[in-house]
């Protein structure tokens, strides 16, 4: 049974359809990348299944629970942080998350213990004594983060939790979403910095126009789009020569110079590069550099979207 699963879920805002028949799953302890330009209905996905939001129709599921049916024993599992949360005034860190504690029925007993494990997960500890309001922006998303975790929930969905962050800090939080993983959450990420969750996620679910258009693993997009039959060739000498030698075989589905060398797109089940090696070693040509193209994917995403926006 998957840990999160949505089956047709829809939902207009008037006539305006900001998901349509929206059918995915993520297994239990996977990280999954949701991105989708604006407006496309990411949002509107993690707000119905944090129960904040009813669909049109359709169904959302936590753990085998209907979210619509089930939403107190649902928001007990799942740790929901939303693209921007204002913070309170006045509270320094360890009283804002006393609030939450106190608001989650933790036992005031064990309130000490849970907050200062959430801090220093989050690396808060320093902190715990800081006015809320007087935190830098990094800070304050890992204490959201921290915020979600005091309930010790097995989901976690979280809504663009680097935006705005500097490059430190966005490396802070990914490090931190992989260690919640090896601790056996299952984890619902969006973003738009793709290159972020390209290095973390197990799937990604590619939304546009409120449809979902592709749901898979990495690998499984670079082989939809054909990147792992492309490679790029570095070689001394005249490059479009080169280029021309490999543009005679059939084999050969594209060549295209760009820079010090050339890119080649092998024709649909032809393998690996040794054809490119030999082809240019006898044409008498000295090969520097033959590498597999890199999977991006930022790729993946203009290829597969078309850029629609409700």
């Amino acid at each position: 049974m998957p840990m999160i699963e949505t089956r047709g879920l829809t939902k207009y805002y008037g006539p305006l359809a900001a998901l349509t028949d929206l059918s995915l799953q993520i297994d239990e302890g996977d990280i999954f990348g949701f991105i989708g330009p604006n407006g496309a209905g990411k949002t509107t996905t993690m707000r119905i299944l944090a129960t904040l939001l009813e669909p049109t129709r359709g169904q959302g599921f936590i753990n085998g629970l209907d979210v619509g049916k089930n939403g107190l024993k649902v928001r007990r599992m799942v740790g929901y942080m939303p693209d921007f949360m204002g913070v309170y005034d006045d509270l320094k860190v360890y009283e804002y998350l006393e609030f939450f504690a106190a608001a989650f029925g933790l036992e005031r007993s064990k309130r000490k213990a849970v907050i200062g494990d959430v801090l220093e997960l989050t690396d808060l500890t320093v902190k715990r004594s800081s006015p809320v309001d007087g935190l830098s922006r990094g800070m304050q998303q890992r204490l959201q983060l921290a915020r979600v975790l005091i309930h010790d929930p097995k989901v976690l969905i979280l809504d663009e939790p680097a935006s705005g962050l500097d490059p430190r800090a966005r490396i802070e939080i990914r490090e931190l979403l992989c260690e919640l993983k090896r601790m056996g959450k299952t984890i619902m990420i969006s973003s738009h910095i793709l290159s972020e969750l390209e290095e973390m996620c197990d799937h990604v679910g590619i939304i546009e126009s409120g449809k979902l258009i592709f749901s898979g693993t990495m690998a499984e997009i670079s082989a939809r789009m054909g990147l792992s039959l492309k490679f790029r060739v570095r070689v001394v000498g005249d490059i479009e020569a080169a280029a021309d030698v490999l543009r005679s075989l059939p084999e050969i589905a594209d060549v295209q110079v760009s820079g010090d060398g050339f890119d080649v797109s092998l024709a649909e089940g032809v393998a690996g590069d040794g054809l490119i090696a030999r082809t240019l070693v006898r044409a008498g040509i000295d090969v520097v550099a033959i590498m597999p193209k890199q999977f991006k994917l930022d790729d993946a995403f203009l290829q597969l979207t078309k850029g629609i926006v409700h």
